[in-house]
Order: structure tokens, then sequence, then C-alpha cells
């Protein structure tokens, strides 16, 4: 799954040099890379590329050139019942008051039912010795 995207592919050959096949098209890809390294260094059809690696959840997020993609790596049964997975929704704290850091509410300056304009004081939070 790429971005939650099937994507089907297979891997052939073996030591540091790969063939990996993505929906037909061929790549090979030279490297000395072991899972746990935070960085994938390879040369890619004849580039050299770096491709930082960090787990996420059960998957993995690639982060290329300033772009990025999560993949999650599965067969093609668990492909199958993952995409009857449903996506969790992030929750709307569009109406939250959210602290930007853990810290003491001193005091409220409004009241329920109250109108408020942006740059408004609605509270006062203490945190680390700082209002």
């Amino acid at each position: 799954m790429l971005n939650r995207q099937p994507v089907a592919l297979s891997v052939g050959g073996g030591g540091l040099d790969f063939v990996v096949d993505v929906a037909g098209r061929r790549i090979g890809i030279k490297t000395g890379w072991s899972p746990g390294e935070p960085l994938f260094h390879a040369e890619v059809d004849g580039l050299a590329v770096a491709v930082q690696i960090d787990a996420v959840g059960p998957g993995w997020r690639l982060i290329l050139e300033g772009g990025q993609a999560d993949v999650l790596v599965l067969t093609p049964r668990q492909a199958e019942l993952y995409a009857l997975m449903p996506v969790k929704a992030a929750p709307d704290t569009s109406k939250f008051l959210l602290s930007p850091m853990p810290g003491l509410l001193a005091s409220v300056a409004v009241s329920e039912g109250q109108e408020i304009k942006a740059g408004e004081a609605l509270a006062v939070v203490e945190a680390m010795k700082m209002e």
C-alpha cells in the first residue's frame, strides 16, 4: 500500500542487488541498507538516492527531496482485508481551545456564550514559570 493505494510489486535478486517490479515497471536497486537504519542509501536505476525512513504505526514513512509517502507492506490477503478497514477520521477540534503546552489554567477571561474576536485573550495558562 502506498498512501492507502494498493501497488503490486515483486522483488527478485539477492545480496546487494535487487530488481523490483512495480505494476509492470522493472526497477534495479543496489543497496547495502539494513532494516533499522534511518537512511536508505541506494542506486536506483543508476541514480544515487538517500531516502529517510521513519517507522509510523505498522508501516513506514519515506521522505525524499521534500516529498513523503506512507508505505505498508502486506501480503495479497492482508491487502484485501486492509482495504475493508474504515479510515479513522481525525477528531474535529475546531470548537476546542487547545493549549500549546501543558500547564495550570490560571484564569478564564471569557464567559459562556460570549462572542469573541480574533486575537482576544481567552485564558491565562501558567507553564514553566511563564504566563
